[in-house]
């Protein structure tokens, strides 16, 4: 199927026929992208003049004065009105246009490996199916199922929840707890530990590079308790590529060193794993077993509301 003009109507005109059909083929052979803009220019101009007659007869009633000559004339001014509508950007066309690439099996990538449109006579069997889920859209944290806004400590926990289920089915640790800690460690994402550059260092646990670490380092100043007082000291911090491997390393780090196994394995609350951590000597504020335990708790309530 091809829309063409006829009567002087020009490229933007409405009227099929077996000529345009042709040019249309011979376009889409020689250049498929320029030929599926046509195609959906002239799909778009169509449904424009369709829905202009169904709109002058849903508002409009016959008179006495109606007559051939006024309804050609009223039928050519609808058709102009359409075309004046028809390929403007960001409009329908450009919707038909991603859609027929997809169905019709045309890659838009820029190595030029392009196919040909197989037939243009399959758009007489086009339909047009819903807009494929933007992965913007599926990947956004700021709004639950039910359409609400997210808070940021929801969107943390909605973020990092996957991450975060993954390392208890590798430790054991419950997943609320390790989020919990990560969310206290990072304060909420917000202070997040960054590279030299500013780009994220991934490192949500605030975990130190000891001599042992042969992965990036993060070098930046933080606070320490050294006998009970608050000292600001620079220290080196690990550094991933994503935020999965900055779990998955902590998962390794409390399943595996013999300083935090045996303590975090028989926590089986959220006051004893923060408890257990401290005494492991996983931080050195004296009140980091409190605050690690409000946290949780916090997590806890947020995984009820964010998802």
């Amino acid at each position: 199927m091809s829309i063409q003009g006829t009567s002087g109507q020009g490229r933007n005109g409405l009227t099929m026929d077996l000529r345009s059909l042709e040019q249309l083929k011979s376009t889409a052979g020689k250049d498929p992208k320029a030929g599926i803009k046509e195609t959906a220019k002239q799909l778009e101009g169509l449904f424009m003049q369709e829905l202009m007659k169904s709109m002058r007869a849903t508002t409009m009633n016959s008179g006495m004065m109606d007559n051939s000559g006024t309804d050609m004339g009223t039928s050519m001014l609808d058709t102009q009105l359409a075309n004046q509508m028809t390929g403007l950007p960001g409009g329908l066309s450009d919707v038909i246009a991603r859609q027929l690439a997809r169905q019709m099996g045309v890659k838009t990538d820029d190595d030029g490996s392009n196919n040909a449109l197989k037939s243009v006579g399959d758009l007489s069997r086009y339909q047009m199916s819903p807009p494929a889920p933007s992965t913007t859209a599926a990947a956004d944290n700021s709004i639950s199922p039910d359409g609400r806004k997210l808070s940021s400590s929801e969107q943390f926990v909605r973020k990092h929840k996957a991450a975060a289920d993954a390392a208890e089915q590798a430790t054991g640790i419950s997943a609320s707890n390790i989020l919990g800690q990560a969310a206290l460690e990072s304060g909420w994402g917000k202070h997040e530990i960054k590279m030299k550059d500013g780009s994220p260092s991934h490192n949500l646990f605030g975990i130190k590079a000891t001599s042992s670490w042969k992965g990036k380092v993060a070098e930046v100043t933080t606070t320490e308790y050294i006998g009970g007082v608050a000292r600001k000291v620079t220290a080196k911090f690990r550094a991933y590529d994503s935020y999965e491997e900055a779990f998955k390393d902590h998962a390794r780090l409390l399943s595996q060193s013999p300083r935090y196994s045996q303590t975090v394995a028989q926590a089986d609350t959220a006051r004893g794993y923060a408890q257990g951590l401290q005494k492991a000597g996983y931080a050195t504020d004296p009140a980091y077993a409190d605050k690690l335990t409000k946290v949780i708790n916090t997590t806890l309530r947020l995984q009820r509301t964010a998802t």
